[in-house]
């Protein structure tokens, strides 16, 4: 990549963060290009130069977060192939990466969470696109987790990875909402809990 092009990356990374603070803040109505041009550091014909319009940036935000989410989720899973784990491990893991992601994006997250039962939005069909291949990557570990018959042929692949992916999503912004003094670790563990009894199929004793 030469100089110019990681000079427009960084930019366009500088607009992407500023754009989902104030969004976050105050709603993407009351968010201004003016607004976010200078929570960015730059001239407003920046923002233009970058972007079409304010609802082109708000788009191209929503989407680059999910790819990012999704690629998390899927090194996680391909890690833990590596490793010779078990599929459940593989959930797992991917639990862990989406609560990691949330943790270092959480007001990307409110916004996504938000946005997504709209239904009224010029980006509503880039948003369900993007949350498809996000689920996708789950969607592929269940399925494989069935073949190898660590899993029961019964369950509705599509309607528990929405689940599990709704899960990470809700639980996390829960936590960084009420519970914010809770760790990492501590969230994740509660989470695999679940993943391993339900999932796994797997009986606590006692």
């Amino acid at each position: 990549m030469d100089s110019s092009s990681t000079r427009r990356q960084a930019t366009r990374q500088k607009l992407f963060e500023a754009a989902v603070t104030l969004i976050a803040e105050q709603g993407f109505s009351s968010t201004t290009v003016d607004e976010i041009a200078e929570r960015a550091g730059v001239a407003k014909g920046t923002v233009y130069y970058n972007f079409a319009s304010k609802t082109v940036l708000f788009e191209e935000l929503l989407q680059h977060g999910i790819e990012l989410l999704t690629a998390s989720l899927q090194s996680a899973a391909d890690e833990n192939a590596e490793r010779g784990g078990s599929h459940v491990d593989a959930l797992d893991a991917m639990v862990r990466a989406g609560l990691d992601f949330i943790s270092r994006y959480p007001s990307l997250t409110q916004l996504y969470v938000a946005e997504l039962w709209r239904t009224n939005r010029a980006w509503q069909s880039t948003l369900m696109m993007v949350r498809q291949r996000a689920i996708a990557v789950i969607e592929s570990e269940l399925r494989a987790g069935v073949a190898a018959h660590e899993f029961s042929g019964d369950i509705d692949i599509p309607l528990t990875a929405s689940a599990l992916f709704g899960m990470v999503l809700v639980a996390a912004l829960d936590w960084q909402s009420y519970q914010p003094e809770r760790s990492l670790e501590d969230v994740h563990a509660a989470l695999s809990r679940l993943l391993q009894g339900r999932v796994g199929g797997t009986v606590a004793s006692g």
